[in-house]
């Protein structure tokens, strides 16, 4: 036993002292790692990478921008905003010069960097160009590249134009084979986001929502390559529908790409473009490093007065908190506790004049949304809450929407969804008849194990349940409409359960102003009645040391990039599986509508 002892003991000193050790090393290689401002020489071109993901906001979370050094350069909306803002008017950049991969952010996103690349375009005498290399353009990736002045690629490479498809996954096949029962109850035809656990197609409400939000992402990206190509929309109607034709040498045969180069060509194109000779090399600035120039080195003025418009980023699904916030603020779901945290901060700041909540979410929770409505609307007494609709901000995150004074999305947000449904999955066959695991218990009144996955309901039960899904339905309804000056019965036939795009919103009267970020900040100015303000970005970014500093050795999960644990993907399934179990009513989007 001393043994066994002392070895425990050992191996816990060791465990500790090596933890200690590499809390240490980060914190020193983060203190070391601290860029200078760098120098730009004259003549210089900013490159900027776009791939993938395109989110709001960059990664709050210091470990994450420390040793995943790969997403380093990764660009959000808030990063190209001031990148974009500077090289305008820096004198030593002389054009931009975007590498576009393959995109696979929301629509929504995409057309508020469409928007700011389109402003650089036509509003400054440097150039910017668009190109990609052998992974080529997807539809996305294209999309972007139509806001620039000319849209280059290789001679063999990708380009995808074939139009646009929803598809979606239906269980209720596998679950009658496993033996499984998915008990559903909802409020609102429309909400289809949980057929897929009762049929095995869609519905004609659903199919017709999805058409109708595919039609809307066509109609956006048709415009662009219009307006970019000259071609009118029927014609690239024509051209999309004629055979699948994966090749660049298409899009330059039908003047969608303007010119068919190698990467060291139109580098010799942009050298000549701003008078270098041939023997000089190009000197690209890559956008990492030149989000360390600051604005004032750059020649941008900054606003003198100490107004300041507060910015909530409020990304994830909203669930009850369950006491494992990371402490790097770096939030994967919206709780009340993270939005009284953001809300107290800027109660404190007596400069801040007016809110945007920035929301990106399917909603979750029925009760942690009313939860966060009944704060913002508290604040709303103190200052003007204007909500800014990311990607999706559907369900639960229309439910939060409502307490703004203003609500402002893209034409192609995800929003709506006003609806509520509850699940209770019945495992009693596959236990019982599959696995031969059977139950029996004791209880003290007819109905206390109601809630178990291993029984069906009564019908009494049933009916409770609907009850209790109808009654928060009623809620919802009544709130929204009191939030949009609609009637209860006119909000109710734009409610049940519907998906809306952000434009058909605008139309029925949902949201009221189409736009992105910046949009909703000037009208939270002109709510505020201030002409100029500074923004205060919340949640506020921590140090290394102040993150290790002030987190216990129980978060020592959260310190870990996500990456090192678990994958992004594996986590969005987890927080959605953990949402459906719940019993309480939920306002959520479960199914991620994917473009393609």
């Amino acid at each position: 036993m001393n043994f066994f002892k002392t070895l425990i003991a050992a191996t816990l000193g060791t465990l500790i002292a090596l933890l200690l050790i590499f809390f240490v090393g980060i914190i020193t290689i983060s203190t070391s790692s601290q860029q200078p401002e760098p120098y730009i020489q004259s003549n210089s071109i900013l490159k900027i990478s776009l791939s993938g993901m395109l989110p709001s906001q960059d990664s709050q979370n210091p470990l994450d921008q420390l040793l995943n050094q790969s997403n380093n350069d990764k660009v959000s909306l808030e990063t190209l905003k001031e990148n974009l803002a500077k090289a305008q008017v820096h004198d030593n950049v002389e054009g931009i010069w975007l590498e576009i991969d393959f995109m696979s952010e929301s629509w929504a996103n995409l057309q508020e960097a469409h928007r700011l690349i389109s402003a650089f375009r036509d509003s400054s005498d440097k150039f910017i160009y668009a190109s990609t290399n052998d992974l080529g353009y997807n539809e996305k990736g294209y999309y972007l590249a139509t806001a620039t002045d000319s849209v280059f690629a290789p001679p063999e490479t990708f380009f995808e134009f074939d139009g646009f498809f929803s598809q979606v996954t239906f269980f209720d096949g596998m679950f009658e084979k496993l033996g499984i029962d998915a008990e559903v109850i909802r409020h609102g035809k429309y909400k289809g986001a949980v057929e897929p656990f009762f049929r095995k197609d869609l519905s004609d409400e659903n199919e017709y929502q999805l058409t109708q939000i595919l039609n809307q992402t066509s109609t956006t990206f048709l415009d662009a390559v219009s307006a970019k190509t000259g071609h009118s929309t029927e014609e690239l109607n024509q051209l999309l529908n004629r055979q699948p034709n994966l090749t660049t040498q298409f899009g330059f045969e039908n003047q969608l790409i303007d010119s068919l180069v190698y990467t060291d060509e139109l580098v010799a194109h942009m050298k000549n473009r701003i008078g270098l000779d041939e023997s000089a090399s190009i000197k690209t600035v890559d956008f990492d490093r030149y989000s360390n120039v600051t604005p004032s080195s750059a020649g941008l003025s900054t606003p003198s007065t100490s107004n300041k418009i507060a910015v909530i980023y409020a990304n994830g699904p909203i669930m009850p908190d369950v006491g494992s916030n990371s402490p790097f603020n770096n939030q994967s779901q919206i709780t009340v506790d993270f939005i009284e945290e953001q809300l107290e901060e800027i109660r404190k700041d007596d400069d801040i004049k007016a809110l945007v909540l920035r929301i990106s979410s399917p909603g979750g929770s029925g009760s942690t949304s009313d939860a966060i409505w009944r704060k913002l609307q508290e604040t709303k007494k103190e200052i003007p809450v204007i909500v800014s609709m990311g990607g999706v901000a559907a369900s639960g995150g229309y439910y939060i929407a409502m307490a703004g004074d203003s609500i402002v999305a893209e034409p192609t947000t995800i929003t709506g969804s006003i609806g509520v449904f509850g699940t209770k999955f019945n495992t009693k066959q596959l236990m019982n008849e599959k696995l031969g695991i059977t139950f029996d218990e004791v209880k003290t009144h007819e109905h206390a194990d109601w809630l178990l996955p291993t029984r069906e309901f009564t019908a009494s039960e049933e009916k409770a349940f609907q009850q209790y899904i109808d009654s928060f339905y009623q809620t919802f309804i009544t709130k929204a409409a009191e939030g949009r000056d609609m009637e209860v019965d006119e909000m109710d036939e734009l409610a049940q359960g519907r998906v809306w795009v952000g434009a058909d919103a605008h139309e029925n009267g949902l949201v009221d102003e189409l736009g992105g970020l910046e949009k909703a900040l000037s009208l939270a100015a002109e709510k505020a009645e201030i002409s100029d303000y500074k923004i205060a970005k919340y949640p506020k970014a921590k140090t290394i040391y102040e993150m290790f500093m002030g987190s216990a050795a129980t978060q020592a999960k959260a310190l870990l990039p996500n990456s090192w644990l678990f994958s992004n993907e594996m986590q969005n399934v987890e927080q959605q599986f953990s949402v459906l179990k719940r019993r309480d009513a939920l306002t959520l989007f479960p199914y991620e509508i994917s473009i393609q």
